[in-house]
C-alpha cells in the first residue's frame, strides 16, 4: 500500500514535511508498529511502568485519590499486580458523586489543553469527563492504526451515518468535509468525508448512500443491518463500497455474514467508550478484537474479581494510561465481554472474542440473570416468520416480554402466532409474550440502539 503523506509546507512535496501534530502522531505509530508484536509479558511490564507514573500523579494532584492509593506506586513486579487487584473498582456512580474531585489540580508540561466530554447516558447515568491534548494524541494514533491495520485507501470517500444532534447533517445533502478528520489528515492526503444524521428514515439513508457511493461506510450495527436488508428488498446496493465500519453498539450475530452476502464487503467493528477512548480494535486477520494495551489497561473480571480465562465472560474494567487530567483507575464501564485466546496473527496484544453489552440488558428469571443471546440462527428464524424490518425485545415485568416490531406490512394472525411461539421458545415458556408495533424504535441521545432491554 502506497501511503500518501501530506506535506504541511506548500513548497516541499517530497519527502513530505508533515505538520508538527502529524509528526507527533507518526512517532507514536512508529512505536505501535513494533509494540503490537511484543509478547504479553513485555506489554504487561510496560503497562506497569506507565501505571506507576499515573498513580504517582493521581496520589499527588487528584483529591479523590489522595487517601485511596496508599503506597501502591512504590511496589514492583507481581506484588504490584496483587495490590492493584485490591484497589476498589470505580463505578459510574462514584464518578458522578466525586465530580470535580476526580479532576487533576495540576498537569505536567506537555499535556496541553483540556476538553470536556459528556457520555450519552445510555445507562441512565451520564458522566462529565475531561481529556488532555496528550490523551487526544494517543487517540489519534490508534485511529490511524485502525485504518492501517485494515488496509484502507486514503484517497477514497468515507461516509458516516452516526450524527444524532438535532438539525445537523440533514437529508438530502448531509454534511461534507474535504478530509477524514484531523487524526488522519494531519499525516495523509485523504478523500472527502460525508455525514448524515442517523435519525433519517432508512429509505432516505439508502438514497443518500447510493448517491454518495462511498468507499467506506461508518455507522452503528443496527443501522447497517437495516440498510443492508432494505437494500436487498429494493434490489439496489452500493457499488464502490469496500468495508462497513461499525461502532457504538453490540455487533449482532449474523450481520457480518449478511453484509458479505448482500453487499460483498467485510464488517470491521471497533470497541470504545467516550470517556475512556479505544478499548479494542478488530484484528485484521480474524473477527475477534485486540485490546489496545499501549494506551489502556483492560481487565476482564469474573464475579469474584479474578481475571477471566479464555472463554470466560466477565466485567470490563478499564484504566486509560495517559489521561492525567482525569485518572480513571479500574473504571467499571458497565459492559461484559468474553476473554479470548492468544491470536493466530502473532500480535501479543490480548484478545476478547466478543462484547456482550451491559448488565442491565440481561434477562431476569426466577433462577437468576442470563444473557439473552441471539445467535445468527435465532435471528434468521425470526426474520423468516414475517417481513420484519427491525425488532427489539423489552422485559417489562418479571414474567413478561414485549416484542416490538417494525414490519413492511401488517402481520397476519398466523405470522403473529409464529413470532409469539418463537419468543417463548427463545426466552422461556414462563414468560408472557406481548407484540407491539411502535412507529419508531427509540435510540439513545447518541443514536445507540439495543435489541434487548430490561426495564425492571
Amino acid at each position: 500500500m502506497i501511503l500518501p503523506f501530506e506535506s504541511a509546507l506548500p513548497d516541499i512535496a517530497w519527502p513530505a514535511a508533515v505538520s508538527g501534530r502529524g509528526m507527533a502522531t507518526l512517532s507514536l505509530l512508529f512505536q505501535l508498529d513494533r509494540t503490537q508484536w511484543w509478547p504479553a509479558d513485555r506489554l504487561r511490564e510496560s503497562q506497569q511502568t506507565q501505571l506507576k507514573r499515573l498513580l504517582h500523579h493521581a496520589g499527588q494532584h487528584v483529591p479523590f485519590y489522595r487517601r485511596r492509593l496508599g503506597t501502591l506506586a512504590d511496589v514492583d513486579g507481581e506484588a504490584f499486580w496483587q495490590r492493584w487487584r485490591d484497589l476498589p473498582l470505580l463505578t459510574r456512580q462514584d464518578v458522578q458523586k466525586a465530580g470535580d474531585d476526580l479532576f487533576s489540580r495540576a498537569l505536567p508540561d506537555g499535556h496541553g489543553e483540556l476538553t470536556e466530554v459528556y457520555t450519552s447516558g445510555s445507562t441512565g447515568k451520564p458522566i462529565h469527563a475531561v481529556r488532555s491534548d496528550l490523551w487526544l494524541l494517543m487517540w489519534s494514533a490508534v485511529t490511524v492504526r485502525e485504518h492501517l491495520w485494515h488496509g484502507r485507501e486514503f484517497a477514497g470517500k468515507l461516509a458516516a451515518i452516526r450524527e444524532s444532534a438535532a438539525g445537523k447533517a440533514l437529508y438530502p445533502e448531509g454534511e461534507r468535509l474535504d478530509n477524514w478528520g484531523f487524526s488522519t489528515a494531519d499525516i495523509f492526503r485523504t478523500g472527502a468525508s460525508v455525514s448524515l444524521n442517523i435519525t433519517t428514515p432508512v429509505d432516505q439513508q439508502l438514497d443518500w448512500l447510493l448517491r454518495e457511493e462511498p468507499d467506506y461506510l461508518l455507522t452503528h450495527p443496527t443501522m447497517l443491518d437495516r440498510l443492508v436488508r432494505r437494500s436487498a428488498e429494493l434490489g439496489r446496493r452500493p457499488q464502490r463500497l469496500k468495508q462497513a465500519l461499525t461502532i457504538s453498539e453490540i455487533l449482532a450475530p449474523g450481520l457480518r455474514e449478511l453484509c458479505r452476502a448482500e453487499w460483498g464487503v467485510r464488517v470491521v467493528d471497533t470497541y470504545s467508550t467516550r470517556e475512556t477512548g479505544y478499548l479494542a480494535l478488530q484484528c485484521p486477520d480474524t473477527d475477534h478484537y485486540h485490546l489496545q494495551s499501549e494506551t489502556v489497561l483492560v481487565e476482564i473480571l469474573d464475579a469474584d474479581g479474578r481475571p477471566c480465562a479464555p472463554g470466560e465472560i466477565g466485567r470490563v474494567i478499564v484504566t486509560p494510561l495517559h489521561n492525567l487530567a482525569m485518572p480513571l483507575l479500574r473504571y467499571d464501564v458497565g459492559d461484559h465481554a468474553e476473554m479470548g485466546e492468544p491470536c493466530s496473527c502473532g500480535r501479543g496484544l490480548p484478545t476478547i472474542r466478543r462484547i456482550l453489552g451491559r448488565r442491565q440488558n440481561m434477562l431476569r428469571t426466577a433462577q437468576g440473570e442470563r444473557w439473552p443471546l441471539l445467535s445468527s440462527d435465532d435471528i434468521g428464524k425470526l426474520l423468516a416468520l414475517a417481513p420484519i424490518r427491525q425488532y427489539q425485545f423489552a422485559q417489562t415485568h418479571p414474567d413478561r416480554i414485549e416484542v416490538r416490531l417494525q414490519a413492511a406490512r401488517p402481520l397476519t394472525a398466523e405470522e403473529a402466532q409464529g413470532i409469539v411461539a418463537w419468543a417463548r421458545a427463545k426466552f422461556g415458556r414462563e414468560f408472557r409474550i406481548d407484540l407491539a408495533f411502535p412507529a419508531e424504535l427509540s435510540r439513545s441521545a447518541s443514536g445507540k440502539f439495543e435489541d434487548f432491554i430490561c426495564l425492571l
